[in-house]
C-alpha cells in the first residue's frame, strides 16, 4: 500500500501492482534527462502537458527506481498497462501530482 504522505502511488505495470515515488534522487535524474536546471524548470516542463512516449518511460522508470526497483528504462518501455497510451499518461500524471501536491514550487 503506497504512503501518500511520501508522494507514493501504486499502479499496475507489467502485470503486477507496483509502487512508484519520485524521491529527490529520482527528481535529480529527471532534471538531467529533461535538461531542466532546477525543480521549478522541471515542474514547468511537466505543466505543459506535452509529454512524449519517451518522457512517460523516463518518468515512470524514475518513479519505480525511487521506490527501490532495479529497472532500466527499456524494461519499463516494454511493460504493459491497462488503457494503453492513456494508461501510461494516467500513471505519470498521478505520480507528478503526488510529488508536487498541486502546490506551485516555491510556495509554502
Amino acid at each position: 500500500m503506497p504512503n501518500t504522505y511520501r508522494g507514493e502511488i501504486s499502479a499496475d505495470l507489467g502485470g503486477r501492482r507496483r509502487t512508484l515515488v519520485l524521491t529527490l534522487g529520482a527528481l535529480a535524474e529527471l532534471e538531467s534527462a529533461f535538461g531542466a536546471s532546477d525543480l521549478m524548470a522541471l515542474a514547468e516542463r511537466f505543466g505543459t502537458g506535452r509529454l512524449s512516449a519517451r518522457d512517460l518511460v523516463r518518468i515512470i522508470a524514475a518513479g519505480l527506481r525511487g521506490a527501490g526497483e532495479t529497472v532500466a528504462d527499456d524494461e519499463v518501455a516494454a511493460m504493459t498497462v491497462d488503457g494503453g497510451a492513456a494508461g501510461y499518461v494516467r500513471v505519470a500524471a498521478d505520480l507528478i501530482a503526488a510529488t508536487f501536491d498541486g502546490t506551485p514550487i516555491g510556495e509554502p
